[in-house]
């Protein structure tokens, strides 16, 4: 159960992994081996990244998950606990191991990665029900599909009946029942999910960057915000207005791995503690554009201080 909420608290439900980090100088193409560099242990999952990245953007964050009775477990959970998540709501599985990822990083800073869900695969829809009973309108749920299919809809489904706002990050993306994706407030995309979500083949002639979000606003009756990496994000917002928010610059990308993650919780966060979507994609971009220049997901999160400073010496516009 939810302890009482104080005004815009942000629950993300979703994933942990931890991440086994390779770095080598270029990816393996099929049928290869390659020498890593190095290799780490980190803590990761896109749930967890997202839960640690609204702590670190400033709001008062809870996160619900499913962890193995193991190591890798017990240090996930610490690593959400010293970033100050709250985490009653992550529960044990003592029959399956904690989520593993196996993250591939070259020097380019772009990555490949392969996931084991583990205890991820058993978090079901009735044990998010259970911990969205006391959820409120001062809540936003942030849901993303590394957990099963059943767990994200009843997420949807439950936020929408308390009058939660519903975050969706519709990655890694699944084709999900119409109905889930109309009880969404806010959709965040990158261009191949945008796409997916409406239907268009890959390699097929589709719509214009800029026409994405508002078509995928017009179709699901919600906010959309489609990241476009190095080309900045495009929103829509729910009184279909049309914004461009620039890219932040990146002298050296070290590592990707977590930047989207970065980008949804510092949007949270922003919107937590009321700003606009405009602004709040704004934030969100720089901490994703400082992340990419640190090595690992969580790890690479900036604080709120440090993507304030960047905000006030580059104070430019958004349309």
């Amino acid at each position: 159960m939810l302890s009482s909420a104080r005004n815009g608290q942000v629950l993300v439900i979703g994933s942990a992994n931890e991440d086994h980090v390779l770095t080598v100088d270029a990816l393996p193409v099929p049928g290869a081996t390659v020498l890593a560099g190095s290799s780490t242990l980190t803590a990761g999952g896109k749930g967890a990244n997202q839960a640690v990245a609204a702590a670190r953007g400033g709001a008062d964050t809870a996160f619900v998950a499913a962890l193995g009775a193991d190591d890798r477990g017990a240090r996930l959970r610490a690593a959400l606990e010293g970033a100050g998540v709250d985490t009653r709501l992550v529960g044990r599985r003592p029959g399956a191991p904690t989520g593993l990822a196996v993250v591939t990083v070259a020097a380019s800073g772009e990555n490949a990665i392969v996931v084991a869900a583990g205890a991820n695969a058993e978090l079901d829809a009735d044990a998010v029900e259970a911990a969205l009973a006391d959820a409120t309108p001062a809540h936003l749920v942030v849901v993303q599909c590394e957990i099963p299919v059943p767990a994200v809809c009843r997420a949807l489904e439950v936020a929408g009946r308390r009058g939660a706002f519903a975050i969706l990050n519709l990655a890694p993306f699944v084709a999900l029942p119409e109905r889930a994706l109309r009880a969404v407030g806010l959709l965040v995309v990158n261009e191949s999910e945008a796409r997916a979500a409406l239907g268009e083949r890959p390699g097929a002639a589709g719509r214009a960057v800029d026409d994405l979000a508002p078509a995928l606003a017009a179709r699901f009756g919600c906010a959309v915000v489609v990241t476009l990496g190095a080309r900045g994000a495009r929103c829509r917002t729910r009184e279909g207005r049309d914004v461009t928010v620039p890219a932040h610059p990146v002298p050296d990308a070290v590592d990707t791995t977590g930047a989207g993650d970065a980008f949804v919780g510092f949007l949270a966060a922003a919107l937590a503690r009321g700003a606009d979507l405009a602004d709040a994609a704004r934030t969100a971009s720089v901490a994703a554009a400082l992340s990419v220049q640190r090595p690992g997901a969580q790890a690479s999160f900036p604080a709120l201080a440090e993507v304030d400073a960047v905000l006030a010496t580059n104070p430019a516009p958004h349309r």
